[in-house]
């Protein structure tokens, strides 16, 4: 971790932007908000973007309505005076609008930024969220443990509430629980947190970043000028190797979380019970016990470290041990992350629809045994040699749906060849009903029929929500006619 004292960024007065040409990238979500604060103070806003569909022009009316000046079908021509640009947070930095933008000496910001400039002098300390995975279900466990201990917070961000409503809306908060993506991480140069966690990494949304170094780098700057504590993945040596590089304030500490037992400095596990050996006194000698294994609500191996990273944070922030146990009591995941579905003639059905790619399918498989697995979908570039190699002993069998099954297939057959598999090549509404049954004829009593798809779901579905939702349907179907 590097010495040097970091400043945190002044927050923008209202008035910086009176005059000011500043050009929205993107209408959406993210950018319809932007815009609209901006030009309330003052800005001369000009929103551009590529789509020029019904939403786009239902919500350009909207802003027109204001005296915004919205292009549509142009996102790639930087307009002529501008002199900041304000981007959604998808979109990436090769697009000719950011190059134009570099040559002409013009500074991009995302959401998160302008939210970061914009909030008030006395605002809430944010507590900073990322990974390649469980970033929601920490960010909310770690909402559920502030609240626990009687502090007014939000779970906001790349979750729920937008960062600029959470600091310009007329609520207070003692403290934000913030998920950021890597997405908003880049266009986030100014950023500095309370404390932080990044909870682990593995190669995703290489086309967006280019590469994993340029990847990890941007999941990196969450730990930039942290105050406190820079949480890691002791597992993962990347996060830790991040942690290496911060530049951070004076006295902020590296905090290690471990599914192991702790050492100093670090939160882990000792005859399931949660460990806290980094925010005690002589911590050389000493620990706190902070939960039960069986408070994380589901007590999978990587929610539990979920779990632990979430205490880290509050830990950082003062929280007592009592309110950690509380507030994981209190948690409730949201659908389709290892969520149990029922039980049928002594098979449990679980659907972790929301493990889109490997990483998070391999957290998943390593949760039960033994399983057949549901799996496919758009693969987005990743391979899938190293997951099936590391699950193929808890595999009963395999059903494979979606565009990019033969990848997962062929996988199987390297490294799981004695693994029975159904390759289902329809794409209609009964797919999944036809997967569902036929997970249901290779599992066995004890078995755990799992939807970890390790895939987008966008070839079939329209989300992996209604994918989660049709594996649901599927299985009660199943069960009505058991």
């Amino acid at each position: 971790m590097g010495s040097g004292q970091v400043t945190s960024s002044v927050p923008s007065e209202p008035s910086a932007f009176q005059g000011k040409h500043v050009t929205v990238a993107g209408l959406g979500v993210s950018g319809v908000p932007a815009a609209k604060v901006l030009h309330a103070r003052g800005a001369i806003v000009t929103v551009v973007n590529d789509g020029d569909d019904a939403r786009a022009r239902e919500q350009a009316a909207e802003l027109e309505a204001l005296g915004i000046t919205v292009r549509l079908g142009d996102g790639g021509t930087l307009p002529e005076g501008t002199e900041l640009i304000v981007t959604a947070p998808g979109w990436k930095p090769d697009k000719p609008l950011f190059l134009a933008a570099e040559q002409a000496g013009v500074p991009v910001w995302g959401d998160v930024e302008l939210a970061w400039r914009l909030r008030g002098p006395d605002a809430a300390p944010w507590l900073a969220v990322t990974g390649t995975n469980g970033k929601t279900t920490t960010v909310q466990m770690l909402a559920s443990i502030l609240r626990a201990a009687g502090l007014r917070t939000a779970a906001v961000g790349n979750i729920g509430v937008s960062l600029l409503d959470a600091v310009l809306g007329e609520e207070r908060y003692d403290v934000l629980a913030v998920e950021l993506s890597s997405y908003q991480l880049h266009w986030a140069p100014s950023l500095r947190a309370h404390s932080a966690v990044v909870l682990n990494l593995a190669p995703d949304h290489l086309d967006w970043h280019g590469s994993m170094e340029a990847y990890a780098a941007d999941k990196g700057r969450i730990y930039e000028g942290n105050r406190v504590a820079c949480v890691y993945n002791v597992a993962d040596k990347l996060t830790e190797d991040l942690v290496r590089e911060a530049d951070v304030e004076e006295g902020c500490r590296a905090i290690g979380f471990t599914l192991g037992t702790p050492g100093p400095s670090q939160l882990g596990v000792v005859d399931g019970i949660l460990i806290d050996r980094a925010f005690v006194e002589n911590r050389h000698k000493n620990a706190q016990e902070l939960a039960e294994v069986s408070d994380v609500n589901p007590p999978a191996p990587h929610n539990i470290a979920n779990a632990l990273a979430a205490a880290g944070l509050a830990r950082a922030f003062g929280v007592p041990a009592k309110a950690v146990r509380d507030g994981l009591r209190a948690f409730r995941p949201d659908a389709h992350r290892i969520a149990h579905v029922a039980d049928i003639d002594g098979v449990a059905y679980v659907d972790d629809s929301k493990a889109t790619n490997t990483h998070a399918a391999e957290a998943s498989l390593a949760a039960y045994e033994p399983i057949v697995w549901i799996a496919g979908g758009l693969a987005k570039g990743a391979t899938f040699d190293e997951l099936v190699a590391k699950s193929a002993k808890r595999l009963r069998g395999a059903v494979l749906i979606g565009a990019d099954r033969a990848l997962i297939r062929e996988a199987l057959a390297r490294h799981a060849p004695e693994v029975p598999v159904v390759d289902l090549e329809r794409a209609d509404t009964g797919a999944m009903l036809q997967a569902v049954t036929e997970a249901k004829r290779l599992a066995q009593p004890g078995d755990t029929v799992l939807l970890a798809p390790a895939c987008a779901s966008m070839d079939m579905f329209t989300n992996y929500n209604q994918r989660g939702d049709a594996f649901a349907e599927a299985v009660r179907e199943l069960g009505a006619g058991a």
